[in-house]
């Protein structure tokens, strides 16, 4: 596989972006909503930015969002007072599994961080416990644990989450 390249995601990449989602959803149950149309999951409202991974094909996605009440968004403002309007959702972090040996997930957290650094945005996220990768390579790169939810989807249905901050935004 050729070394992946991260750049700002383009309409031309959704098609690519969901088929990979229906792949990883495939593989890792993640995520437990949004295969049914994963070109809309790719690109809902309140996106500020996002970017793909792309070798031969997209290989991953991440994306930042206004916050829209959030678990995280109401952990992290109760702690920290911080104003709503500065803080941003990491979501829909996902890769391919061939592809995960390349650091790609990595890869797209610090272009996801380096734009929050750029935009003075506190960026905050929830993850399903389940995912303990993903909770590994949030704790590698320095975010902190702010508390415990429970992620919401399809019809009333919940899965134990842990919501985490960036602090070096």
């Amino acid at each position: 596989m050729p070394a992946p390249v991260v750049r700002l995601i383009e309409n031309e990449d959704i098609p690519g972006a969901a088929a990979a989602l229906v792949e990883v959803h495939a593989t890792d149950g993640y995520p437990v909503e949004g295969v049914s149309d994963p070109e809309e999951w790719i690109r809902p409202s309140g996106v500020i930015q996002a970017w793909v991974a792309e070798t031969d094909r997209v290989v991953g996605h991440v994306a930042i969002s206004r916050a829209q009440g959030e678990d995280a968004v109401t952990l992290w403002q109760a702690e920290s007072g911080e104003d709503e309007a500065r803080i941003g959702v990491l979501a829909r972090l996902f890769v391919v599994r061939e592809a995960r040996k390349n650091a790609v997930g990595e890869k797209l957290m610090r272009a996801a961080m380096g734009y929050a650094q750029e935009h003075r945005l506190r960026l905050v996220l929830d993850v399903m416990t389940k995912d303990s990768a993903a909770i590994r390579l949030y704790e590698r790169l320095g975010w902190k644990l702010i508390g415990e939810a429970s992620h919401g989807y399809g019809n009333g249905q919940q899965i134990p989450a842990v919501c985490y901050v960036w602090p070096a935004s």
